[in-house]
């Protein structure tokens, strides 16, 4: 295997975990800027509008400039984005940073992926996918504890800077490393939304977008929940999200396995019933004596992580399955969903906290994958292509 995807992949480690690690940092963040929580977690919201938005523009008008270039660009970006956030003197500077972190986000994921398919033989186009998009679930299993303990210790200001050098040194390697001339071929963006109106595709965009408001009602906010309604330290917040990384490798890598041999249709519905009673269970931990609570929220993070990850992989067979000759195309509609289902879910759990509590939460956020689930069992005969056989 080429040894540049490892270098793409510390890219992709370097961004999600700024993407991840945000979460962790958000009280922090409210209380430098005399802000409530819900209102910083529009730190999250715009970051996910901006990448759900931007990446498939930013993909369109980019299409045929040469890769090399626009990933050193958008790293650069990327990079510069986390030092303002890091110097930033008000909210709404630090937002904008996380805008221009978002939209470089975007541009460099795609992009990443279509240079990794062209570094080897076609033969080998999946597995250097799975390894440069493989730096994304590192960044939840190691990425974004490391962040949070470092916030706990340095601060929020310090975590960006950590992730801003990061991300220099993967620029560093990758200008060095990455060959001119790797260009892709602009289209336009018309082809790409009409995509969307495939049959069944659209029902799969709806449901990745459910299930992802659901789990960042919950997920934007863990760090109230884990402090305000299981009585955990600050400390503790990186164990726990090293809990929900390390059910998260497990799923992704089981969920794909599932997908294989039980169908990804199956494998995506369990996924919706198994999360929404893992929320709804979430929502009872603040009831419980702090001593049971900690231990309690520890475990249903890690199952959280576990079935909630094992959805992107058979989801992503879904879509493939329903349009594989435009699988760059219907792949990236779905990313696009997914963040915009972070965005409406870090809405949603602001707006929970604002008007209820922590205990609030989980029921709240268990309504958007039974919505999926409802979605998922209404749409089945149009998603199955007329020459392949029902999963």
């Amino acid at each position: 295997m080429d040894k540049r995807l490892y270098w793409l992949a510390l890219g992709s480690f370097t961004i999600a975990t700024e993407g991840f690690v945000i979460s962790a940092l958000l009280p922090e963040i409210a209380a430098d800027a005399g802000i409530s929580v819900p209102v910083a977690g529009v730190l999250i919201t715009a970051f996910a509008l901006a990448y759900a938005i931007g990446a498939p523009v930013l993909a369109t008008l980019t299409g045929d400039w040469d890769r090399r270039r626009i990933i050193l660009w958008t790293l650069a970006f990327f990079v510069l984005g986390n030092i303002v956030a890091a110097l930033s003197s008000s909210f709404a500077v630090l937002l904008a940073a996380r805008i221009v972190m978002a939209l470089a986000s975007g541009l460099f994921a795609a992009t990443a992926q279509a240079t990794a398919v062209a570094l080897v033989d076609s033969h080998h186009r999946a597995r250097a996918i799975s390894v440069v998009v493989g730096g994304t679930t590192v960044a939840v299993a190691v990425g974004a504890p490391l962040g949070a303990l470092l916030g706990t210790f340095a601060g929020w200001r310090g975590t960006f800077f950590a992730v801003a050098a990061l991300g220099t040194l993967a620029g560093l390697v990758l200008a060095w490393r990455l060959p001119h001339g790797l260009v892709g071929t602009r289209l336009p963006l018309g082809e790409r939304l009409r995509a969307a109106v495939r049959p069944g595709v659209l029902p799969i965009l709806v449901q990745t977008l459910l299930i992802l408001t659901g789990a960042f009602t919950v997920f934007s906010y863990i760090a109230p929940l884990a402090i305000e309604g299981a009585g955990l330290s600050e400390i503790a917040l990186p164990a726990l999200l090293l809990a929900f990384g390390v059910g998260a490798v497990v799923g992704n890598i089981t969920g794909g396995q599932m997908a294989d041999r039980f169908g990804a249709t199956r494998t995506v519905a369990w996924s919706f019933g198994l999360v929404t009673i893992v929320l709804a269970l979430i929502s009872a931990v603040p009831l419980l004596p702090h001593p049971i609570a900690g231990p309690a929220l520890f475990v249903l993070i890690a199952a959280w992580g576990l079935i909630g990850w094992a959805f992107p992989p058979a989801q992503a067979s879904r879509i493939v399955k329903l349009a594989p000759e435009a699988a760059p195309i219907v792949l990236s509609l779905n990313a696009s969903a997914l963040y915009l289902g972070v965005a409406l879910g870090a809405v949603v759990g602001g707006l929970v906290l604002q008007y209820g509590g922590t205990v609030d939460l989980g029921i709240a956020a268990a309504v958007f994958p039974v919505a999926g689930l409802g979605v998922l069992l209404l749409s089945r005969r149009t998603e199955r292509p007329a020459t392949m056989p029902a999963e």
